[in-house]
């Protein structure tokens, strides 16, 4: 695996051409367990990528900054979808099969919920940087449902995103697979079974 200085080196966005089979989005409902399935992939020896809001969230908390899911909306969204955008470089650069929790189309999927029209650059950016077609969906899961510092809304705010998220991952061209409520364990066996179906999988 690539050193932090090699990655730094080598980063050109340009690179994720022809890699998207590559590049793998957990997404779903917020609070369904993605994070818990990236940690698992993780385990197995995958590069994984942290949700990008979550980490941006953090860093705001942390300097006093307005870039918020419930403060300075827009700047939150732009300061996520650039972090996106790093992160599937860093996974070409390592060009490996990667996982990402959550990835650009998430962010927008959040413009077009609101009514608001998405700008020339973030479209630019949903189109340039392209990840597996199958994106992996955690359902509602209301039982593990829990708040934090940085997963502020109600379930039924969550929830209310859901529908709007997969209708705009398809729009988009990517096919939807649902993850099964399972253990840990056996979510990731199943996310790992249905790509080694895939047609993408022999070229990895």
């Amino acid at each position: 695996m690539l050193g932090g200085n090699e990655i730094e080196a080598g980063y050109q966005p340009s690179l994720v051409q022809g890699k998207a089979h590559k590049f793998v989005v957990l997404s779903g409902c917020s609070g369904a367990g993605k994070s818990s399935l990236l940690t698992e992939l993780g385990r197995r020896g995958f590069p994984i990528y942290e949700e990008p809001g979550r980490q941006v969230v953090k860093e705001q908390l942390y300097i006093g900054g307005d870039a918020l899911p419930w403060g300075n909306w827009s700047l939150f969204v732009e300061l996520t979808i650039s972090r996106s955008i790093y992160h599937i470089v860093t996974a070409a650069c390592r060009d490996r099969l990667s996982f990402f929790d959550r990835g650009i189309v998430d962010q927008v999927s959040g413009l077009e919920r609101r009514g608001l029209s998405i700008p020339q650059h973030l479209a630019a950016a949903v189109d340039r940087f392209r990840y597996h077609e199958t994106v992996f969906v955690m359902p509602p899961w209301p039982e593990i449902f829990s708040n934090d510092d940085e997963r502020k809304h109600s379930f039924e705010d969550a929830l209310a995103s859901y529908a709007p998220l997969l209708r705009t991952y398809e729009h988009f061209g990517y096919r939807i697979v649902l993850v099964p409520k399972l253990k840990v364990s056996a979510r990731a066996d199943f996310v790992l079974n249905q790509l080694k179906e895939s047609r993408e999988f022999r070229q990895l």
